[in-house]
């Protein structure tokens, strides 16, 4: 079970130097994650499951509650947290706008430890976010974040680190550069160029001249 030709196969992950992609903060790149499209497709969403649990099993992540993103993280979540019989809750970025105005959906008991799953981290930015609220506002302990895809940035690695959290997940950016070029879906060049990327995201399309 190749997570990473999964990704790619079900075109998960795109990849595309010219033009490149433009993401919400501006920055121009060479890689596209949609994990979403993944719950369309019966073998390769089971596969994933498979592999989620299977890493919760292999790294002995204790947990009491599995808790997804909202939105894209919650499939996952659901999917884990049927499989295991374990409880499961939702995480809001913002505070809803009517009623209560929280961010956790789902009954959380307090002093409880989660599992946080997410499709995909770049930044790490959301996934940590994500565990301040579990903390601040759920008053329970959250210590691991499990994803389908990382891209391995620096700033993520170093933003775990600080935040004390441990961040598992079942493939990366440059495993799936190496099964893409036996796959021929990018040669060595283009895989070069990728981790250019990976190295200096905010200046990678300027060192490219694609500005």
């Amino acid at each position: 079970m190749n997570i990473a030709k999964i990704l790619l196969e079900n075109k998960a992950v795109k990849l595309s130097f010219n033009p490149p992609f433009t993401y919400v903060s501006g920055i121009k790149g060479p890689i596209y994650t949609d994990n979403r499209v993944l719950i369309s497709f019966v073998e390769a969403r089971n596969a994933i499951v498979e592999a989620l649990t299977a890493a919760i099993k292999e790294n002995k992540l204790k947990f009491d509650y599995v808790a997804g993103t909202a939105t894209a993280g919650i499939p996952w979540a659901s999917f884990v947290a049927y499989k295991l019989g374990a409880p499961m809750v939702y995480i809001r970025p913002k505070p809803k706008d009517h009623g209560t105005g929280k961010q956790i959906e789902g009954f959380l008991e307090e002093n409880k430890r989660v599992l946080v799953i997410e499709d995909l981290v770049t930044t790490g930015g959301s996934s940590l976010k994500t565990v301040d609220i579990i903390k601040n506002e759920g008053k329970c302990k959250c210590d691991a974040v499990l994803c389908i895809f990382t891209y391995g940035l620096e700033k993520s690695k170093n933003a775990f680190a600080e935040a004390g959290i441990k961040l598992f997940s079942l493939t990366d950016l440059d495993e799936l550069l190496d099964v893409a070029i036996d796959g021929k879906y990018i040669s060595a060049d283009d895989k070069a160029k990728i981790l250019e990327y990976k190295s200096d995201p905010e200046n990678w399309a300027a060192k490219m001249g694609l500005l």
